[in-house]
């Protein structure tokens, strides 16, 4: 039997899509609930709006796509076969919100990701290549906005990543790479930054407290004032520094 041909507003359930060619596909506000979608190639695809719930989504591949608003929830999109996750390139995805959704070794390659939601996310070895976190409201305003709560950036490439006021509260980002990332005012409270390569990051401002700082290094930073940490956590970084506290 065929599988069901997706169309925009539409809504398929349970199905298996290995031969709808995705190309200049319009699928706004589409929904696919319980599907397995394969192999897919989603070029110029618009997805705006688009809502997937529980859905395997493996060896896809989205580039100039519109993802503005879309919802990925309960949703796998690695393949230990191919050791892949998603591959997002030179797309847009403002406001997008992915909710408990498998997206270990995820890439995202020079695309818009303004205002997006990663929620309890597995992003384990996940690349965010020049990925922008940011939109211009007119001449002078630039706005920064991303969320990151509750997920698994372990390994994570995130160089060079600008992230100022951004929530990524109780994170793993355990040997993640964040060298010259810029995290001002950042909410990191939480995390756990064991082995976090932070050479040259921007961290002024940003709220550490209750992460797990041991190790870090505050004169590798390219900023630091103003970073908020608790009384404990104040003599692991002077330990880090070499201070021999004593602790009355």
């Amino acid at each position: 039997m065929a599988s069901p041909t997706p169309t925009a507003g539409g809504r398929i359930t349970g199905a298996r899509l290995t031969d709808f060619d995705w190309t200049d596909a319009d699928l706004t506000d589409a929904s696919f609930d319980d599907c397995l979608i394969e192999d897919a190639q989603l070029s110029n695809t618009v997805l705006n709006g688009a809502r997937f719930k529980n859905c395997r989504i493996v060896r896809c591949r989205a580039a100039h796509a519109d993802l503005r608003e879309a919802t990925f929830e309960d949703c796998g999109f690695a393949d230990a076969e191919t050791h892949t996750g998603l591959t997002v390139a030179f797309s847009e995805l403002e406001q997008a919100r992915f909710v408990n959704c498998d997206l270990t070794l995820s890439h995202f390659d020079r695309s818009g990701l303004h205002a997006i939601t990663f929620s309890d996310c597995n992003l384990r070895g996940a690349r965010f290549h020049r990925a922008d976190f940011s939109r211009s409201f007119g001449r002078n305003i630039v706005r920064t906005l991303a969320t990151f709560h509750d997920c698994n950036l372990e390994l994570a490439e995130m160089a060079e990543a600008r992230l100022p006021g951004c929530d990524l509260s109780h994170s793993n980002l355990r040997e993640a790479d964040l060298c010259g990332a810029d995290l001002e005012g950042a909410d990191l409270r939480q995390c756990d930054l064991f082995w976090t390569l932070l050479a040259g990051a921007k961290l002024a401002g940003a709220d550490l407290r209750g992460a797990e700082v041991s190790g870090l290094d505050l004169t590798a930073l390219a900023t630091r004032a103003g970073i908020k940490v608790t009384a404990d956590q104040q003599y692991r970084l002077l330990t880090a520094l070499g201070v021999d506290v004593h602790l009355e």
